[in-house]
């Protein structure tokens, strides 16, 4: 194919995704996949390569393109399959993020797999909302190894049993399960049209040919970063359970475009759960150089062939089973970012954005259930200061970087939970001064209307988010239970009119003149 003829196949692929994610938003009925739009889309070939996405969760569809050949190659596909994980550690993120895989055949040949992954914020865990301050994987939730949930079209009924038993809402949560395989369907669809429009062989030689158009842009976009070892190193806040200023290190090594991220002097894993596996770390890492690329670069494998990551086994970013993960793609993914853009900003300075908020702020909380009160989950992130550049100041309360979720609105959050938001506002001034200022963090307030309990995995609460070229560091983020101060990581039972309080990071400032 010549260069238009990719940019429409590419183009096509693309839409199947986003059909897909359409689907996905509809039919869900939790406000995590509906309102906050917490999931992602993507097809990927016959041997588990990454061909197209949607703009959807880069930590997501980063850990799907390094992980999906593995996953692929360690089932028997039949026509009609669909299998269910949320295992991190063989290519999951954390347990409340589930994906649904399913294969494509035509004329009895697999073309392809077409995939979504999904934020269920109940997913079995004891503390309501599924995100713990836990110790182990096993306390995070219900484990789901890769699980065929449909078999040659027919659903396997003592899957559902087990997943129905876990959850505390199951009604919800199967409801969200069945929109995950809505959308998977329509997307083996739109695809099926596809490649049976150009046929098989055909289809495959347009996505090779796709592969090597995106490496080529890659390779001559990265070439543009000066050959070089460039060394940069930050910190976690803490793990929740006592262990503070956890080490993230990398030394990105660049030549002539091609690209190696060692993390080799990064801490070892911890207690607590800001673990990651190497899938999470990989995804931030390819979303910091996919952002480097042309605009035009299609977003397959051909787009990371040229970078390579490692990690020591049983490091803080490729821990060892079973470490405990549930902040860590959250939380953890989102300082990566931050290490590799430290060190870039050495190379490429006006190419790089000061650190932005740094922390997904994420808020769990729900109830168990008795006799007077009914059982509820409920989780979301909340967005901060992006951090300014060279060209512009940083933008005022948004998600950046390893998540693309919108905030749940308020009338949606009351009319369905017992919860009263009081305040949701920018938090003024608490982006880093500079000549182009870090943008301000928010402040949302939730006064409890039942009892509740809640749990915060918060990050940039000791350490501040940097600035560029002497600009300032961005305000780091509070919180707070009925105007007293909590941890970055705390987990509390609540009573009547309690109110939690998050202040959220500002970004950091570029260039003091």
């Amino acid at each position: 194919m010549d260069a238009i003829g990719l940019s429409l196949f590419s183009s096509q692929i693309e839409s199947v995704c986003d059909e897909m994610g359409a689907v996905l938003k509809r039919v869900a009925f939790s406000p995590n996949i509906k309102d906050r739009l917490d999931f992602s889309c993507a097809v990927f070939d016959p041997r588990g390569e990454l061909c197209a996405q949607a703009a959807h969760i880069p930590v997501h569809l980063g850990s799907m393109a390094y992980a999906m050949k593995d996953i692929v190659a360690g089932i028997e596909w039949l026509d009609g399959d669909m299998v269910i994980l949320n295992d991190p550690y063989l290519g999951g993120t954390h347990l409340p993020d589930v994906t649904v895989i399913a294969p494509l055949f035509v004329d009895q040949q697999c073309a392809g797999f077409v995939v979504n992954r999904a934020h269920h914020a109940d997913i079995g865990a004891d503390s309501p909302g599924s995100m713990p301050i836990s110790k182990d994987l096993h306390e995070e939730g219900m484990l789901i190894p890769p699980t065929k949930i449909l078999q040659k079209g027919e659903w396997q009924q003592p899957v559902i049993e087990r997943l129905q038993a876990a959850m505390r809402n199951p009604v919800e949560s199967m409801g969200d399960f069945r929109a995950q395989i809505s959308a998977c369907q329509r997307g083996l669809q739109r695809l099926r049209e596809l490649v049976e429009k150009q046929g098989v062989s055909q289809y495959l030689q347009a996505l090779e040919d796709l592969n090597q158009y995106a490496k080529r842009l890659a390779v001559t976009a990265l070439g543009d970063i000066a050959d070089g070892e460039y060394v940069f190193e930050d910190v976690m806040d803490d793990d929740g359970l006592g262990h503070r200023d956890i080490s993230i290190k990398i030394a990105l090594t660049i030549k002539q475009g091609q690209v190696v991220a060692d993390f080799s002097g990064t801490s070892a894993q911890v207690a607590g759960n800001i673990n990651c596996p190497l899938s999470v770390a990989a995804a931030a890492v390819y979303y910091v150089f996919r952002c480097l690329m042309p605009e035009q670069t299609p977003a397959c494998a051909g787009s990371f062939k040229s970078i390579r990551i490692s990690a020591p086994a049983g490091s803080l970013v490729n821990a060892n089973r079973p470490a405990a993960v549930a902040a860590g793609n959250v939380e953890t993914s989102t300082r990566i970012v931050d290490v590799v853009m430290g060190a870039l900003v050495q190379a490429i300075p006006s190419k790089m954005a000061a650190a932005s908020h740094g922390s997904m702020n994420n808020i769990a909380m729900g109830y168990r259930g008795d006799k007077d009160h009914p059982a509820w989950d409920y989780y979301e992130t909340i967005g901060g200061g992006m951090g300014a550049s060279i060209n512009q100041p940083g933008l005022d309360g948004v998600q950046t970087h390893m998540t693309n979720t919108l905030n749940t609105p308020v009338e949606a959050l009351e009319m369905r939970y017992p919860i009263r938001i009081n305040q949701y506002a920018l938090r003024r001034n608490s982006g880093g001064e500079g000549k182009h200022q870090g943008g301000d963090g928010l402040v949302r307030e939730y006064e409890f209307l039942r009892p509740a309990h809640v749990t915060l995995l918060t990050e940039r609460r000791r350490s501040q988010p940097w600035g560029i070229l002497s600009g300032k560091p961005g305000q780091a983020g509070e919180n707070f239970l009925n105007n007293q101060p909590l941890p970055a990581k705390v987990s509390l039972d609540l009573k009547i009119g309690d109110r939690i309080m998050i202040k959220t990071p500002g970004g950091g400032g570029y260039s003091s003149s």
